[in-house]
């Protein structure tokens, strides 16, 4: 939109998008490529970098029933929370998984789908080296939502419960939490995650020994940003309602903006947004 004056001379032009938030797609490449989707628009994050970006809150939307109403975790409301299958215990805690006992949580049908699957346990660098697990499919996809500048895969195993029993064994030797803040001050402790593989193997359980990834090649990752915070403030949106600033990059699911202000889209997903592009 371009408006004008009574003088009919033109003071700015923006572009106006309006949907509901949910994760930006990625796509590999250097740097890695953001996308945000709303039902009508399909907006490619990265040449929106050194442009002033006005988001305001304009209500919720539940990710399953689809209402209005104060979400609770994930997207969902409290109901949908604790009823829905992508919200399972299982989720967080892929050792709860019950898929392969032929045990169902929530939905059965949803849990083999997901659970009967390959899954990679990987250890990725974001601010100091943690363990993972994610499915096959979900690679590099996983280690780029976590802001990860580099990863490497451990074992790929059939189902989601030998990777959650893999990454506790290996939680008592490497912690398996991103401290964001570092990660996005770009503060990173850079450890060989080739000798940490090799060093880690004699950690696997012996049920996932047979399933260790000969591959030793680290993934590099490189993000799209044009400047880091010195400090890191964290938008609440819902509280703030409307804010203002400039673009400034755009690592794991965080828009960084220049005056330290940093957004988690993925945090705020299914939270209904006006994006104003000037």
């Amino acid at each position: 939109m371009t408006f004008y004056n009574g003088n009919c001379n033109k003071l700015y032009f923006f572009m106006h998008y309006q949907g509901v938030l949910t994760k930006m797609q990625t796509e590999i490449g250097t740097p890695i490529q953001y996308y945000l989707v709303f039902d009508t628009d399909f907006i490619h994050m990265n040449q929106l970098l050194n442009k002033q970006l006005t988001i305001s809150f304009e209500g919720y939307q539940c990710l399953a029933c689809g209402r209005d109403i104060k979400l609770f975790r994930q997207g969902y409301c409290y109901d949908d929370f604790y009823k829905q299958p992508q919200a399972g215990d299982w989720i967080m805690r892929p050792e709860l998984s019950t898929a392969h006992l032929d045990i169902e949580d929530r939905d059965l049908a949803y849990e083999k789908k997901v659970q009967l699957q390959p899954h990679i346990v990987y250890l990725a660098n974001s601010s100091t080296v943690k363990v993972g697990v994610t499915r096959k499919t979900q690679v590099p996809t996983r280690w780029i939502d976590q802001g990860a500048h580099e990863a490497i895969a451990l074992v790929e195993v059939p189902n989601r419960y030998l990777a959650g029993i893999t990454e506790v064994a290996l939680k008592n030797y490497v912690g398996d939490k991103t401290n964001w803040r570092k990660m996005l001050k770009n503060e990173i402790d850079d450890e060989n995650l080739v000798t940490l593989k090799e060093e880690f193997k004699n950690y696997i359980p012996e049920e996932a020994q047979d399933y260790i990834v000969a591959e030793m090649q680290e993934t590099k990752l490189q993000f799209p940003v044009l400047q880091y915070p010195t400090v890191v403030k964290s938008l609440n949106l819902v509280k703030t309602q409307t804010y203002t600033g400039v673009l400034k990059g755009i690592k794991g699911q965080y828009l960084i903006f220049e005056d330290n202000i940093v957004f988690n889209v993925r945090n705020n997903e299914g939270i209904a947004v006006t994006l104003k592009v000037y």
